[in-house]
């Protein structure tokens, strides 16, 4: 298992990725109603407000993943988050996942936030690798993982019904090795 207790501040150029705090609930709420938001993640619009305060209040004290907000420096808002989670005893792996709400997106915030929160994960642990799956209509994300070095693993065929329409997930996954010489 990685310990991932501690919950670190990570600063870019555009943006910083930060525990949680408090203040941020509603911030999150508006990028996880967005629509761009729960088409790319899958999301269905059950949405339990309680629930989703509870579990944001409780991510700074997981001690078995990573959550962090990615706050735009400028505005010094929350506008999505990043997670690594989901421990793979067996591949010494972990998965990867992001959301953009609507006030961070095409600003590169983004790109950043994964290169950042990648190379804190393979610098601070012993990881062999990092994985993700995103939906095949997502290019945007797409492109975003491709060059900072994921390569694809897989396809699930059909693994979301979207609109009428069967949508396949791509299974992408960045080795240490990889990731050492991108």
């Amino acid at each position: 298992m990685i310990d991932l207790k501690k919950k670190p501040t990570l600063v870019g150029d555009k943006i910083v990725l930060r525990p949680f705090q408090e203040d941020d609930f509603s911030y999150m709420e508006e990028c996880l109603m967005d629509p761009e938001v729960m088409k790319f993640t899958g999301s269905d619009s059950d949405y339990d407000r309680d629930f989703v305060l509870e579990w944001y209040n409780t991510r700074n004290i997981q001690e078995d993943r990573l959550d962090l907000a990615i706050v735009d420096k400028h505005r010094q808002v929350p506008v999505g988050e990043v997670v690594i989670n989901l421990y793979d005893e067996k591949k010494h792996s972990m998965n990867f996942r992001i959301l953009i709400g609507p006030r961070g997106r095409d600003q590169g915030f983004g790109s950043e936030a994964t290169k950042l929160m990648i190379d804190y994960i393979f610098r601070n642990t012993d990881l062999k690798q990092i994985t993700l799956g995103v939906y095949a209509f997502n290019a945007r994300a797409r492109r975003v993982y491709e060059k900072i070095g994921f390569e694809l693993e897989s396809i699930d065929k059909d693994d979301l019904e979207y609109e009428g329409e069967l949508i396949d997930a791509y299974n992408m996954v960045l080795t240490r090795e990889r990731w050492l010489i991108m």
